[in-house]
């Protein structure tokens, strides 16, 4: 097991005929603890791929340092970084046999003279002559192969297995090295849905058990958010923000994590800010989240942007503080429903979450109310405004109530 470091780290591809240098990743500062899950989520082609690529060895770094266990790996060759990875599409060896490809990265590892080498081939093909490596190399296999259910499927070649099955089978290959670091670049993508999530359970059971650090990359949103310890957001290169599940989804660092994590994502309405408790949002005077009245306080006047999770939306009776809306889409999701709205007093769009049970349809005209918790306030540049540890004391008790 090994600490894992970027610090300041960037990756440069030089200009092709007709176009620029590409700038891929754009001074990466992580710190990946030791025996932590760690996964990194992005758009397509912001840079996550290559960060693996950097620390695995498969490319070199433009600027900056990768750091193993405290060691500079940077310009070292992928076989001295005592890491593992696992691809997308497996990379079986097709030729090998189950008990091949996991035994592969085994035999590759460690000097030896030719003499063993033949000793350990002869063993390996013949069966009546003993060479102690190969038998420990047998003997981990087999421990890796019980580990993962594969047992039973030893001498089959890749081609006689499954998705499911080779995806254990490269997972396996990883494992018996026993490295200090796993590397994950979306391992179950070519996987159908029940076999994703049965897989799915199992790395994170195994990455438990083994405890050995681990940086997962993936583009699935449920992965992302049950499966890592925390998860670095990572945008054009640049990192946006780490943090565990539950800090990203309740407390984003900007607009693009608000709109990135969470499915649905968060929804973002401008709001006029009235006072400490109200702002103005599509004409009318809401309640503003009791938490955030010193923030609020220090920008009357301004227009911000309110964060919304759909879950702190919910269909209300028609009064003077809820907002006008009608249904534009639904989605039965069997224990819920998911329902798209128009605001009839602005040009927004928000989602929201219903009961199961609720009888509502695409045209018909509702209420909506907006809870007053669960706030996230978002300057003109995007960023996050978070209230400091005295701003509930500026909040004055005898502010004016909303009209009835």
């Amino acid at each position: 097991m090994a600490e894992v470091a970027f610090r300041q780290l960037r990756k440069q591809y030089p200009p092709r005929r007709g176009s620029a240098a590409v700038e891929v990743l754009k001074g990466i500062d992580l710190e990946v603890r030791d025996g932590e899950f760690l996964v990194l989520v992005g758009p397509s082609g912001c840079g996550k791929s290559t960060l693996l690529r950097l620390l695995a060895g498969l490319e070199a770094p433009s600027q900056g340092q990768v750091v193993v266990a405290g060691r500079d790996v940077s310009a070292l060759p992928p076989s001295r970084r005592d890491v593992a990875m696992v691809f997308q599409s497996y990379a079986l060896y097709p030729h090998l046999s189950v008990a091949d490809n996991i035994a592969f990265g085994l035999r590759r590892s460690g000097h030896r003279r030719l003499q063993q080498q033949l000793q350990d081939w002869l063993a390996r093909t013949t069966g009546w002559l003993r060479s102690p490596r190969e038998q420990r190399i047998a003997d981990r296999v087999q421990q890796v192969a019980e580990m993962l259910d594969l047992a039973h499927l030893l001498d089959r070649l890749p081609k006689e297995l499954s998705g499911g099955q080779k995806q254990r089978v490269a997972l396996g290959r990883a494992i018996a090295r026993q490295p200090a670091v796993f590397l994950m670049d979306e391992p179950l993508s070519n996987l159908d849905a029940k076999l994703r999530g049965d897989t799915r359970r199992q790395i994170v059971q195994l990455q438990r058990q083994l405890g050995v650090t681990t940086l997962y990359v993936t583009h699935d949103q449920v992965e992302a958010m049950t499966m890592g310890h925390r998860i670095a957001v990572l945008n054009a290169g640049r990192l946006q923000q780490l943090g565990t599940p539950i800090e990203l989804y309740e407390q984003p660092a900007n607009l693009f994590v608000a709109q990135f994590i969470g499915s649905p994502p968060m929804n973002l309405l401008p709001v006029e800010v009235l006072s400490a408790d109200q702002v103005l949002l599509a004409g009318k005077r809401v309640a503003a989240d009791p938490s955030l009245a010193g923030l609020l306080q220090g920008h009357l006047g301004q227009q911000l942007t309110l964060g919304l999770r759909p879950e702190r939306l919910r269909l209300a009776p028609a009064t003077n503080r809820n907002l006008p809306a009608e249904v534009v889409q639904l989605e039965a999701l069997g224990h819920e429903q998911l329902l798209s709205c128009r605001l009839l007093d602005a040009d927004h769009t928000v989602q929201l979450r219903t009961a199961a049970e609720v009888s509502v349809q695409p045209g018909d005209q509702c209420h909506l109310e907006i809870e007053a918790a669960g706030w996230n306030l978002f300057d003109a540049a995007g960023d996050a405004l978070r209230p400091t540890s005295g701003d509930a004391a500026v909040a004055s008790p005898d502010l004016p109530s909303l009209p009835a």
